[in-house]
């Protein structure tokens, strides 16, 4: 029986497109089939059927409408049945260890690794061949994948812009004050008849003036090139995640065009599913929205953080794991942020000039600290730089309100006030206020989904709740306990919410609608108050900062 003919573009991977029309085909020309003739076992586009149906009018026909009758094409059977690993090889194995399905070949290289592995043939008898609500799956996370780009090329722009107009900001403010300058010695100069003294205003002008361009030179210029390091730094961040968004928006449309050229063939159903899901588990994983995933924690060693020059014990406020393995952490009651290396000991320090309430990631080698003085006069975002395992300052901006939390994302900040969280743009200008918690004293912490799309705040005394906000600020939900009195909250890569709470580490759904999971408790952990906590994905861990000589790691499973 013939397969019939696709339509085939060439890109990452080989893309199906849609049926062609076999007599157009012939004459080299590429136009979509409308009709499937099963006498002829030809497809037919709208023109070429016109001179079909009359010749042949007792010919059976079947229309898009009945296009699970057509037949399955070669490309199609192809692309789901050959072993992207091993040439030549067709899937007929199915893990169920794995949830995988795999060639002769895969089973032999697993190396006994499936332990469940049963023929594809097997399991097709009660196989469904409806595959209408996977379809609306896959179009769904096409549609949030799709979305998270345009996001995400919006972020690169917004950054760009950011950064130019800071630029123009720095040199207008220095024509200011160069022009302020030779306006205060001009009206000097002009008001006395004294040569000596004109003599002496005009030599004032012009030290004013080289003091002013000396500043621009040496603090300003530097200022720019550190932002524009970071800058370039997200950008390349961001591109990355806008390639693996358009090799998966890709991937998606691939397999929501086939699901309508699959028919009644229980097998290719079977092989389709299995390679759907695996499918929408990545796009899930890119948007973070793994948060059903339990995370387990078995086994906890101590991480001595204190060191010789600290006066007091150390409360570990906030905690960075760097891409690399090396951790920073904001020690609250020393003023020191202090960085530790794989192994958790730390290898250096640096003093800053308020107390780190909070710390967020912006590069690789860079985050930012929250600052605020016990006597609320300094509010600063302080950047560090890790160069070959030293901690570097870099640029800071004043706030002129307090600063008890901060997150980033794609080069946006969202810093927490007393009651008020704000966005801000990279370079230290407020854009607005997000939301305003209706209480008077409370302390906020605040973390941001790996989509961007969710902003959590914790907030603490004296009512203790979860706060979950859309990105432009609406509230989505709000979870409370009457024990939860959150100190602190932190969102895994997968978009796994952690919450600090006075006995142990919760875990949130990521809508922060309900509790899945307590991580560690009391007295399981000997963990009591935890200040922090953050998950690294390279070593699976999940590390607590509390108010002692040393921070907990537990391992996760």
């Amino acid at each position: 029986m013939a397969t019939g003919s696709l339509c085939t573009v060439a890109k990452r991977s080989r893309m199906v497109e849609d049926f062609c029309c076999d007599t157009c085909a012939e004459l080299k020309l590429q136009e979509s089939a409308d009709i499937y003739c099963e006498t002829c076992l030809r497809f037919y586009c709208k023109n070429c059927v016109m001179h079909h149906n009359p010749l042949f009018p007792k010919h059976t026909i079947f229309d898009r409408g009945g296009i699970r009758k057509w037949p399955v094409p070669k490309e199609v059977r192809d692309f789901l049945t050959k072993c992207e690993v091993h040439e030549g090889k067709t899937l007929t194995q199915f893990c169920l260890h794995h949830s995988y399905v795999y060639c002769s070949d895969c089973v032999v290289a697993s190396d006994s690794q499936c332990r469940v592995v049963i023929p594809i043939s097997e399991l097709t008898n009660t196989e469904t061949t409806d595959l209408q609500a996977l379809s609306m799956e896959l179009e769904t996370v096409l549609g949030e994948i799709k979305s998270l780009r345009s996001s995400q090329e919006a972020s690169i722009q917004r950054l760009q812009r950011t950064y130019k107009e800071h630029g123009a900001f720095t040199i207008e403010q220095m024509l200011v004050n160069i022009n302020t300058t030779i306006d205060e010695c001009g009206n000097s100069y002009l008001g006395t008849s004294d040569e000596n003294l004109q003599l002496y205003i005009k030599e004032e002008m012009c030290r004013g003036v080289v003091s002013i361009l000396n500043v621009f030179d040496e603090s300003t210029v530097k200022e720019l090139n550190e932002m524009k390091e970071e800058v370039i730094s997200i950008k390349e961040s961001i591109t990355c995640s806008i390639n693996k968004c358009t090799d998966l928006q890709n991937d998606l449309t691939q397999y929501c065009d086939i699901t309508q050229k699959l028919g009644d063939n229980k097998e290719l159903c079977f092989i389709f599913r299995i390679k759907s899901k695996n499918q929408i588990e990545r796009a899930l994983y890119v948007l973070g929205k793994l948060d059903q995933l339990l995370i387990c924690v078995q086994g906890k060693s101590e991480k001595n953080v204190r060191i010789s020059s600290d006066s007091y014990t150390p409360e570990i406020t906030a905690i960075c794991v760097l891409p690399d393995g090396q951790v920073i952490v904001a020690d609250f009651s020393n003023n020191k942020v202090k960085l530790l290396n794989q192994q958790y000991q730390v290898v250096g320090y640096l003093g800053v000039s308020a107390y780190p309430l909070d710390m967020c990631q912006i590069t690789p080698n860079c985050v930012a600290v929250a600052l605020n003085d016990g006597d609320d006069t300094t509010h600063e975002v302080q950047f560090i730089a890790v160069n070959n395992s030293k901690l570097l300052t870099r640029r800071k901006f004043q706030l002129q309100h307090a600063c008890t939390g901060i997150a980033h994302y794609h080069g946006e900040l969202f810093i927490c006030s007393g009651t008020v969280l704000y966005k801000y743009t990279l370079s230290g200008k407020q854009v607005f206020p997000l939301y305003e918690v209706i209480q008077d004293d409370t302390d906020i912490s605040c973390a941001v989904s790996p989509a961007g799309d969710r902003l959590y705040m914790a907030c603490l005394h004296p009512e203790s709740f979860l706060l979950t906000l859309a990105s432009d600020g609406t509230l989505l939900s709000v979870f409370t306990e009457s024990d939860l009195a959150p100190t602190y909250v932190h969102v895994t890569p997968e978009g796994q919410v952690l919450v600090c709470a006075p006995d142990g580490i919760i875990q949130v759904d990521r809508e922060g609608e309900r509790q899945l999971d307590i991580l560690v408790q009391e007295e399981e952990g000997g963990l009591y108050d935890p200040l922090s906590v953050c998950y690294s994905r390279l070593t699976s861990s999940i590390i607590v900062g509390r108010n002692g000589n040393s921070i907990l790691v537990f391992r996760a499973l």
